[in-house]
């Protein structure tokens, strides 16, 4: 009798430690999204549920990026810069040559696929190691944009302090609803979000690149004698990571208006701490977007609840990074 109590306490107790390793980072999302919903009346309002999910956005399509990177066992640290370069290259489209949006849109998304050439460049052909790659890629981008505005911020109504002429251009509305409008209610930046999640859900977990992309990533010996293109793939990853890190820089010139020096640079750590907290998800030690995003929503709700309760911006890193720690114990580990 003695044995069989023993078997299913060993069972229940195993069925919660399960629980908790697979669903640790969600059940401290819901823990931050009450905890500052006691604390302060307004956090769950609609107002500012909708700006959380508007930065949210932004922070999570450097994550998706940097989630393809990992998918391949790799490491994009150049997101940041190229968020910031693409922020730089719409706003100076916009107020410095006059352009409509097509071009303010293709211009950045051009650079995204160059600087993820690059990056693959580095990688595959000088055989650098991914993080040192695109440890100094980030660099050199963040160069070029500092150095093609001189150190200065894009905005309408500039003076003509980079030396192309009198700054004539506005933000015009159809590129500002990127970032401000409503579609349905929803706020146009995280209805792009979920659309492009859905579409790196069933590219990375239900077609056959994805699948050889993951084996990339777990095992590159055997994808090789396997017969799966290796350089193909890592090259495609990290042109989609440098294309998500795009999209998020226009979503963010759009949202703020103007082009910030170096406006990408805060996200990066962010962007990868939610790549990281979405590979700890379910327990699976695996690179996944839908984990991502919500590590994304985790970082986003855990800033506005602090900025809400007026904790100085200098001390929120280390509240952050108390509660990372949290959520990815409970999903790394083992017994």
């Amino acid at each position: 009798m003695q044995p069989t109590i023993n078997k299913k306490e060993k069972a229940s107790g195993f069925s919660l430690y399960s629980f908790f390793t697979r669903y640790g980072a969600i059940l401290t999302i819901v823990a931050v999204v009450i905890f500052f919903s006691i604390i302060n009346d307004n956090f769950f309002s609609y107002q500012n549920v909708s700006d959380i999910f508007r930065s949210v956005a932004i922070t999570a399509f450097l994550a998706l990026g940097v989630t393809f990177s990992l998918v391949v066992d790799g490491l994009d640290l150049s997101v940041g810069s190229t968020t910031s370069l693409a922020t730089m290259a719409a706003a100076s489209a916009l107020v410095l040559h006059s352009q409509e949006l097509l071009v303010v849109l293709i211009v950045p998304l051009l650079f995204g696929v160059i600087i993820g050439l690059f990056n693959a460049f580095l990688i595959i052909k000088v055989r650098l190691p991914d993080l040192l790659a695109t440890l100094g890629v980030m660099y050199v981008v963040n160069g070029i944009q500092m150095t093609y505005t001189k150190g200065y911020s894009v905005y309408e109504g500039m003076p003509d302090t980079i030396g192309v002429g009198e700054p004539v251009g506005i933000f015009i509305p159809s590129f500002t609803f990127i970032g401000q409008g409503e579609w349905l209610g929803i706020p146009f930046p995280v209805f792009l979000l979920l659309i492009f999640t859905a579409v790196s859900y069933i590219f990375l977990e239900h077609t056959t690149w994805g699948r050889k992309m993951y084996m990339v990533g777990s095992n590159q010996e055997a994808a090789r004698l396997y017969g799966i293109r290796i350089n193909f793939y890592k090259t495609l990853a990290y042109v989609i990571s440098a294309l998500f890190a795009t999209i998020g820089g226009i979503i963010l010139a759009s949202r703020i208006g103007t082009g910030q020096i170096s406006a990408g640079a805060p996200l990066m750590m962010d962007a990868v701490a939610a790549a990281f907290i979405g590979l700890a998800l379910f327990g699976g030690k695996r690179a996944s977007v839908i984990g991502a995003v919500l590590g994304a929503v985790l970082i986003g709700t855990l800033l506005n609840g602090l900025t809400m309760m007026n904790v100085p911006y200098y001390a929120q890193d280390i509240v952050k990074g108390l509660i990372l720690i949290f959520a990815l114990a409970f999903s790394f580990l083992r017994k």
